[in-house]
């Protein structure tokens, strides 16, 4: 791959931003210089491969923490990205890491869960991938597996508050598991909404006719995503644990979160772009397929409600740590199975390529500053989960993850423009000034000047080290 040298941008960290050359040795970054330096100069008279960032942002690659490629929902239905439609749409927006989920279902073992992933991924990856372990059954076995998974680079583990069906787990199994955390350094991650409550609400709206999209918003309220937050919270604190709610969507969740973080609790929160920009009313609250199209858990929120200003808030506070996709698209052939009843409908929506556009339209509107924008999307997600020094950082010996960034580019989201392998999108007509013009992946062109170069096989899995929790 040899030397190469951006010259010419604006770097931007979580902690800086400045006029700076990005010096590029084969897949790692060697060198952050001035402009004006020796180093600079002397590299422009070597055999080094010059690109030319003039204008443009100079911006670590995004790590997306919470991704669903090729996940079976059901018999049915099928995320309808694959490991190789999903990186590559990753990095066509500015994203060079992600971290899918291996998910051990009741009556399975955790090695195998791991080893059918990574066979899965294997050779399929257009940027480099972790896996989460989804825990559906803790026991007595699984507690040991569990504590072997550091060495297999997994070490974070994620459990459900929801899904009595599925993945469920009661407060007394998340406590073992949090104990384990505590004892190990690995991060717990939640998804916080009470499931017991949400179905009777959903049994009880489809019995008495109520079966269109927007009941699978009012039988999820935000009073019981707080009440399971707070509950998490507790039995964190109780263990010892760190603790990372996924996928916060309300202000109910987001002041047990607060709360916690004001009391110096090691307990962090991402939300995702969806709950930050579509709402119950505008787009759940739709007929027919438009509508099944948003279905998505935790719901889209009531924009009357404020909880969108709440969560651009806790992302101002650092109450919010990460923004996330929890991407999870499905295709209208399967969407289309929750028309007559909203509890059928596969839940998830197609995010991975508009995350870092999305939330740039942050910082242009005055939301967050330019530096928060790369903290949230890249630096505290490679921190929190044990990538922190290899990946969401321009700084030497870092891997070249690199994304050139034109600010002033504006484009406009939508079905026939997007790469991800859905049919329709949520973000359809969705006007925006933004967009990535050349990735790297360790120091190789993924994207070069909006075009696709890389190729499956490319991303490597990366063994996560313990996370850097303590903030």
């Amino acid at each position: 791959m040899g030397v190469k040298l951006i010259k010419g941008g604006t770097v931007v960290n979580a902690t800086h931003v400045g006029e700076a050359d990005v010096l590029i040795e084969d897949e790692k970054i060697v060198g952050v210089v001035s402009p004006h330096s020796e180093i600079a100069i002397s590299a422009l008279n070597g055999d080094t491969n010059i690109i030319d960032a003039s204008g443009m942002y100079v911006i670590p690659g995004g790590v997306d923490a919470h991704v669903h490629l090729q996940l079976p929902m059901s018999p049915k239905a099928t995320s309808s990205d694959t490991f190789a439609s999903g990186t590559a749409a990753a990095a066509w927006g500015g994203t060079t890491t992600v971290i899918d989920f291996a998910g051990q279902i009741k009556g399975t073992a955790i090695p195998a869960a791991i080893e059918n992933r990574l066979e899965e991924a294997s050779g399929q990856c257009a940027i480099d991938y972790a896996f989460h372990l989804s825990v559906g059954d803790v026991n007595e076995q699984s507690l040991i597996d569990l504590n072997n998974m550091l060495d297999e680079g997994v070490s974070s583990y994620k459990l459900f508050m929801a899904y009595p069906d599925s993945w469920y787990s009661d407060d007394g199994q998340i406590l073992q598991v949090m104990q384990l955390a505590a004892d190990t350094g690995a991060m717990i991650m939640m998804h916080a909404e009470n499931g017991i409550a949400i179905d009777v609400l959903r049994d009880q709206a489809f019995e008495r006719g109520a079966t269109g999209s927007i009941w699978h918003g009012r039988t999820r309220p935000p009073e019981l995503e707080g009440e399971a937050a707070h509950r998490a919270i507790q039995l964190a604190v109780v263990a010892g644990s760190p603790l990372y709610i996924v996928h916060l969507s309300s202000s109910n969740a987001l002041n047990e979160v607060a709360r916690a973080r004001n009391d110096g609790k090691n307990v962090f929160a991402e939300t995702c772009p969806q709950y930050l920009y579509l709402s119950l009313e505008e787009h759940l609250d739709q007929p027919g397929i438009e509508g099944v199209r948003h279905i998505c858990s935790p719901p889209l929120r009531k924009l009357g409600d404020g909880h969108q200003d709440s969560l651009w808030k806790g992302l101002r506070t650092d109450d919010l740590s990460v923004v996330a996709t929890d991407h999870c698209p499905f295709c209208d052939a399967e969407k289309i199975l929750g028309i007559d009843d909203f509890r059928q409908a596969p839940n998830g929506l197609g995010v991975i390529e508009h995350r870092m556009d999305l939330l740039f339209q942050g910082v242009l509107q005055g939301e967050i500053s330019l530096q928060r924008w790369v903290e949230i999307c890249s630096t505290t997600p490679a921190r929190l989960f044990g990538l922190q020094g290899r990946k969401g950082v321009i700084a030497p010996g870092a891997d070249a993850d690199v994304v050139i960034y034109d600010p002033n580019r504006a484009h406009v989201l939508g079905v026939d423009t997007h790469h991800m392998a859905i049919d329709h999108s949520a973000w359809e007509g969705v006007s925006v000034t933004g967009q990535a013009v050349s990735v790297l992946s360790r120091g190789s062109f993924v994207v070069r000047n909006r075009e696709f170069v890389g190729g499956q096989g490319h991303g490597r899995f990366l063994k996560r080290n313990i996370p850097d929790v303590l903030r």
